[in-house]
């Protein structure tokens, strides 16, 4: 039996601690808040966790075999290395850190170590992504052209990130899940209105080929959109996540070259078939990533999110912040 504790429940902390608390083989046994009101709240439905204020409690108890840090960014590489270093696997929320190089030590020590460590990168448990991805495997959407994303909603503000290190991350670690190319270089432009931080911002990131991604990130949209776009060769699809029932739909839909030769003399033929919606699987995303934890652990595999996956994400992130700075200048990776 694995045993756990937890780091934070704030906003995100009580989903992390619902799902691991109903996984079988791991016990949530503690929980840390730095807040009264919030140890209360954990207290009123786990009666049987211990509580605790301190996170040196959890990170260099021995009888904790597993972290899970559901903190502020800037909190997540001490309290991971507190955690690997007194032999815990670590389950960090994304991001997995404020740099790369905090990131890579990370990955060092656990290699060391020989513990897991994984991260929150819950979109790529979805059974959108994952149909996604099995279609792109079977290649029914052809050579990729684009990925185009909207992600943009009224808040929550943060006031330690900006708003490509809240939401950016989501798309950065589906496109590393789904798309096989990685990303080459990122340009970035974007605005701070409130307090000080970027609110909105517009991302393009170049892989190799022809194939680019266009993130829309924005926290001060009046309405919620989680739309996502995808074009291939042989067909497009659009992935609507605030969609009920059909959040996935497949366009037979494409543009085919017949005389390239002169371009005055350029045909182009475009082709019209049906759109169909496939099945999606309606699992809770975050239960399937903590069963994966789990499984990890126990078999002592490494995860497919793990901290290599968390560093080339931050390097992404990074990169987009140099870029912001420079309103616009490509970055290489």
């Amino acid at each position: 039996m694995i045993r756990m504790g937890v780091i934070g429940y704030g906003y995100w902390g009580p989903n992390i601690v619902r799902n691991f608390y109903n996984q079988e083989g791991i016990r949530v046994v503690a929980v840390c808040d730095g807040n009264p009101a919030a140890l209360k709240r954990v207290n009123k439905i786990y009666p049987d966790i211990r509580l605790c204020a301190d996170c040196r409690e959890i990170t260099t108890d021995a009888g904790i075999d597993a972290v899970a840090i559901v903190t502020p960014v800037s909190t997540h590489f001490e309290l991971a290395k507190q955690a690997l270093s007194h032999g815990k696997h670590v389950f960090v929320e994304k991001p997995l850190t404020a740099t790369a190089a905090e990131a890579e030590e990370l990955i060092s020590l656990a290699l060391k170590n020989r513990l897991v460590i994984m991260v929150d990168h819950t979109f790529v448990f979805t059974g959108a992504v994952r149909k996604i991805r099995q279609l792109i495997d079977e290649n029914v959407l052809g050579t990729l052209y684009y990925y185009d994303s909207t992600r943009v909603n009224l808040g929550l503000f943060q006031h330690d990130i900006n708003v490509i290190w809240d939401l950016a991350p989501h798309d950065f670690s589906i496109m590393d899940y789904l798309i096989p190319e990685k990303t080459e270089a990122i340009a970035a432009t974007g605005a701070s209105h409130l307090n000080g931080l970027e609110d909105v911002a517009y991302i393009t990131a170049y892989f190799a080929g022809n194939l680019i991604a266009h993130l829309n990130v924005n926290w001060l949209s009046p309405v919620k959109v989680r739309t996502t776009l995808l074009g291939g060769e042989k067909r497009m699809l659009v992935w609507n996540d605030l969609e009920a029932d059909e959040k996935l739909k497949v366009y037979d839909k494409g543009v085919e070259i017949k005389n390239a030769e002169n371009v005055y003399d350029l045909l182009v033929n475009y082709r019209s078939g049906d759109m169909w919606s496939p099945r999606v699987e309606q699992m809770e995303a975050l239960s399937l990533e903590c069963r994966y934890f789990v499984d990890c652990v126990e078999k002592n595999q490494t995860p497919f999110n793990d901290g290599q996956a968390g560093h080339r994400i931050v390097k992404m992130l990074e990169a987009t912040n140099v870029s912001l700075k420079n309103k616009g200048e490509i970055v290489y990776l």
